[in-house]
């Protein structure tokens, strides 16, 4: 259950809500990817000229899908695919402008995305041009800016923001979206290619490698699940020629097989368990021009299952892990609640190519799966975390480290990884809501957690709290202290249970009887509250309410 909303003890500000923990959906789908070896020039030839002469005709076909904008509808579509089966087929027309559609979806996602990012850099501009100068910020808000001429460098980038904003909230409105084939990044790589270490050659091979068009989905009844690219069972390659180049077939019905075969090192059984009974496979041929190489990427969907209770999952415990910069701190704690063993730390280096990021990334998320697998945990609670708000310029300033801090916490990629790789070994993955689970695992679980031979980190603490909250038990082993009275201040304990938290943490019992000779003892510096009456005989209560004492001579 989700942790009640409280007031913080230091600042009396109100604590947002904590979201209830879920088991995150495993994968829709699956891609494997091989190398297409042994390929003779003739080949290379054959896949050069009708990937050049796809992508233009999908080059086309999305220009026009974007100036039809919101007046889109079927018959337009189908006007569309009806003047590109002549040039190519209609397999390939109707593939080409079902990419060309979902291509437009993307860039209106992004341009809403943009827009958002926008009106977020404008309140924030707005917010710190409105204090006075110096004036410091808080965690909530950041403070006004330090001098003159930065108050007014910012002022003149709000302008510039705000004009932008308009802009792309008038081509939101029309349904006017700006895409690149072949990626925005490569065609601003031409105007550094000294930084990039290419020549002006190179760049146009990979540009316009980028933007040939050699892909086909599938189709579920046909034979081996896909008629244009079509690989056999034993790895034959073929794909259905345009119409303009059916000379160069050579193979029956217009077709062109390649000399490579392809071997599926990876799931290759399922694939040929798909293929063998005609189920739906779609192909991509991609050609990476720095290497010489040409690949075969296979991908397809799987059927959607839903999730299995929260409860299920975390029968045998959890694993808690803290996503950082350049590791995963992790801890397993039992369905009570309560930290097994030591912490466990898989680290990752996230610099060089992006190849070499995903390697390293995949490598710590399999040492992870091992180990919670050995543990017997079939459950792994994660951060749901989503750093795109935070990166901009405006909120942080001159933080460039924070930005880069956070800009290189793989959230993204770790999430889609991770739920991609869990799936495969029977390890479900539980989301978290983020909120305060550093700052309340260093305050209650670093410290206790210690121990000669053991050194609890913040990120060691804060996966303790993110299983615990994925658990539905409190990170915090006391609620909020009450408020000041006459009789009893803050300062007797870090915090106070309410009254209805019996079962958490009984509350102090109240003393029904006081003595009334109580008194400090300054002798033992160790005892910090007297006794309710006297040890020695002479101060005892009975003696003092007797009488006077008789003697003998009495």
């Amino acid at each position: 259950m989700a942790e009640p909303t409280e007031k913080s003890k230091p600042t009396g500000r109100q604590l947002r809500a904590i979201e209830v923990p879920f088991v995150a959906d495993g994968p829709s789908g699956v891609a494997i990817r091989d190398r297409l070896k042994n390929l003779t020039p003739a080949d290379e030839e054959v896949l050069r000229v009708v990937g050049g002469h796809l992508g233009s005709l999908a080059s086309g076909d999305l220009k026009r899908r974007c100036a039809d904008g919101f007046a889109h509808s079927a018959d337009r579509w189908a006007v569309r695919k009806r003047g590109l089966t002549g040039q190519s087929s209609s397999r390939w027309a109707g593939s080409i402008t079902k990419a060309s559609h979902d291509q437009w979806a993307l860039a209106r996602r992004g341009q809403l995305a943009h827009i958002q990012n926008l009106e977020a850099g404008i309140r924030t501009l707005q917010h710190r041009l409105s204090l006075p100068l110096g004036a410091k910020g808080n965690k909530r808000a950041p403070g006004g800016y330090r001098s003159r001429h930065e108050w007014f460098a910012k002022s003149r980038r709000l302008a510039a923001l705000t004009d932008r904003l308009e802009r792309e909230r008038a081509d939101f409105q029309a349904g006017v979206v700006h895409v690149v084939r072949g990626g925005k990044r490569l065609l601003n790589t031409r105007h550094h290619l000294d930084e990039a270490g290419l020549t002006e050659q190179e760049w146009r091979e990979c540009w316009e490698a980028e933007r040939w068009y050699l892909a086909a989905d599938g189709e579920s009844g046909k034979r081996y699940g896909n008629e244009t690219i079509c690989v056999t069972p034993d790895g034959e390659v073929s794909i259905k020629l345009p119409a303009p180049f059916a000379h160069l077939a050579n193979a029956g019905h217009g077709r062109y097989v390649l000399a490579a075969r392809v071997v599926f090192a990876h799931r290759g059984e399922e694939w040929r368990e798909r293929v063998a009974v005609n189920r739906a496979v779609a192909y991509r041929i991609h050609h990476d021009v720095r290497r010489g190489r040409w690949y075969l990427t296979a991908s397809w969907q799987h059927p959607t299952f839903q999730a299995i209770p929260l409860q299920t999952a975390l029968a045998d415990g959890v694993i808690g892990v803290d996503t950082n910069a350049g590791h995963f701190a992790a801890y397993r704690l039992d369905r009570h609640g309560n930290p097994v063993g030591d912490p466990h730390r898989f680290r990752y280096d996230l610099t060089g190519t992006s190849a070499h990021r995903d390697a390293q990334l995949r490598h710590a998320i399999t040492r992870l799966l091992h180990w919670a697998k050995r543990s017997g945990v079939a459950a792994i609670a994660i951060e749901d975390l989503d750093f795109a708000a935070e990166k901009t310029r405006e909120k942080h300033g001159r933080r460039k480290r924070f930005r880069q801090l956070i800009s290189g916490l793989p959230t993204g990629k770790l999430k889609a990884r991770l739920m991609s790789m869990a799936s495969e070994v029977g390890v479900f993955i539980v989301a978290v809501d983020p909120a305060y689970t550093s700052r309340w695992g260093t305050q209650h679980w670093q410290q206790p957690m210690a121990a000669p031979r053991r050194t609890l980190t913040r990120h060691d603490a804060a996966s303790i709290a993110i299983a615990r909250r994925a658990l539905g038990l409190p990170i915090r082993r006391r609620t909020a202290p009450p408020p000041d009275d006459q009789s009893d201040r803050r300062g007797h304990r870090t915090a106070q249970a309410g009254p209805g938290d019996r079962g958490r943490e009984e509350t102090r019992r109240p003393v029904t009887e006081r003595a009334h000779d109580a008194r400090p003892r300054t002798g033992n510096p160790q005892r910090t509250r007297a006794t309710s009456a006297s040890k020695t005989v002479r101060d005892a209560r009975s003696a003092r309410n007797m009488g006077p004492r008789l003697t003998p001579e009495h």
